[in-house]
């Protein structure tokens, strides 16, 4: 039985064979088009239930074909394909109305999912899509990593709304680049976006940097001054850190959250604002309620959307595209021809564990610049103490992969001092190295420090004497 009609557009035809494959595969009927030009020109006869586009195509692009489309057909699901995974193209194509973005390399089962998805949505007309002219130019949020691709989606269908965000992440993770985001693509972007560290500011002055101060309120305070609320009114005010924000000044900002006004410190007369709060943590906030330190009705105020930001060890992939990145922006602020990654220095950026996250990578990057010694950066131009640095406990040892990179760097120096025969220096010393650990492990007992090596107890002895280990 046929559960809906799918058309296709995309100008590589492997992609369209593997679409057309898994689709009629899960009993929906397929059609398959080469160019936005001929969906416009089957559409004048017979529509779909869902339409499949890529957004880069020769002639008539992506999302130009969806403008069409949206014009055409209001409620006809269009899902957009891309190569190019970055936040523009997802603003982009959620802003004029597609019902999803797909990032490719994709998952065909999800993909089917997401097709049956539109189409019960088409069937069952619940929300028809809104077109709205995309946004200019913004700076990019790179990430290709399925982790990001979510961060992405969430922000695209926030771009109509002014709806409250918490952001999670680690220190480091870019939470205050996905508030400028989330603000740039919001109708709140031409107004101000004003940013508040709560970590960053002492007890005693928050409430007045909030909320601003009368002339007189306190020693010092010589004139009125507007707190970041005003300063934010009609935009958004971004509180990096609120898990620090003390319990008296959380109770303020909840009155503040729920009246739409405040007080200056020292004032009378009630202050309103329409204002749009993000706030963000690299903490645990259901424990800091738990455990007190955080009000409970303050928490679910901000929790109405959660973002979670994966740290850069759960988004490998992304590593060389941002080092890339950082070290071209670098080379444009100071001037300079941007530098060269070794294919062996990316895969070594790649293995590392990267306790920083990308304003880790950036620093180091921007630290590159300016004393690797040649145009292509070497291994051993990378600073030492990125080798030292070991993941945080949630992610688990990193020592494969430092040692990795550690021996690399090793036989890159020998290689160039002239050494030759490496595997006769480095494997017994290796082995030495894995049997004193067993055997510590295992508080001398061979046999079994032999199991744990993978070899046999003949196999040990052997190399016990070999190395002079006996």
């Amino acid at each position: 039985m046929q559960r809906g009609i799918v058309w296709i557009v995309d100008d590589d035809s492997s992609i369209r064979w593997v679409l057309e494959r898994a689709l009629t595969g899960a009993g929906l009927s397929c059609s398959t088009f080469e160019s936005g030009s001929e969906v416009l020109d089957a559409i004048a006869t017979q529509t779909p239930d869902v339409l499949l586009s890529d957004i880069r195509m020769p002639g008539m692009d992506g999302l130009a074909l969806l403008k069409q489309i949206k014009q055409r057909h209001p409620m006809l699901p269009v899902i957009i394909m891309t190569a190019h995974s970055d936040l523009d193209a997802a603003v982009s194509a959620y802003q004029q109305g597609a019902f999803d973005y797909l990032p490719k390399p994709f998952d065909i089962d999800e993909a089917v999912a997401l097709v049956e998805r539109a189409i019960s949505h088409y069937q069952e007309q619940q929300q028809p899509p809104r077109s709205q002219p995309a946004s200019g130019p913004t700076a990019d949020i790179i990430g290709e990593a399925p982790a990001m691709q979510d961060v992405f989606r969430i922000i695209g269908r926030l771009s109509r709304s002014s709806i409250s965000v918490l952001i999670n992440g680690e220190s480091g993770t870019g939470k205050e680049l996905v508030a400028h985001a989330l603000h740039r693509h919001s109708p709140r972007a031409k107004a101000p976006f004003i940013a508040l560290n709560m970590a960053a500011i002492p007890k005693d002055l928050i409430e007045s940097e909030l909320f601003g101060h009368e002339k007189g309120a306190f020693t010092g305070a010589n004139q009125i001054r507007q707190g970041r609320f005003e300063q934010a009114d009609g935009g958004t005010l971004f509180l990096d850190e609120i898990g620090d924000m003390p319990l008296d000044v959380q109770t303020r900002l909840l009155r503040v959250l729920a009246d739409g006004q405040f007080y200056r410190v020292g004032g009378y007369a009630p202050v309103k604002v329409d204002v749009r709060i993000i706030a963000a943590t690299h903490q645990n906030l259901e424990l800091r309620v738990q455990e007190g330190k955080f009000r409970d009705d303050l928490f679910h105020r901000l929790n109405v959307i959660r973002v979670h930001l994966p740290p850069l060890r759960e988004r490998r992939e992304d590593i060389p595209r941002l080092a890339r990145y950082f070290l071209q922006d670098a080379a444009k602020e100071l001037g300079v021809e941007a530098k060269n990654l070794h294919p062996e220095t990316e895969a070594a950026l790649t293995r590392l564990p990267w306790p920083g996250n990308v304003r880790q990578l950036e620093n180091t990057c921007r630290w590159l610049t300016v004393m690797a010694a040649g145009q292509e950066v070497l291994i051993q131009d990378l600073p030492g103490e990125l080798f030292e640095t070991s993941a945080p406990e949630s992610g688990g040892p990193s020592l494969p992969d430092s040692w990795a990179t550690l021996l690399a760097q090793w036989a890159d120096r020998a290689l160039r001092s002239g050494h030759q025969n490496l595997l006769s220096e480095a494997q017994p010393e290796m082995e030495r190295t894995l049997l004193t650990t067993a055997l510590r492990h295992t508080q001398g007992h061979k046999q079994e420090a032999a199991r744990l090596l993978g070899w046999g107890r003949n196999t040990l002895t052997r190399k016990l004497k070999e190395l002079g280990m006996e």
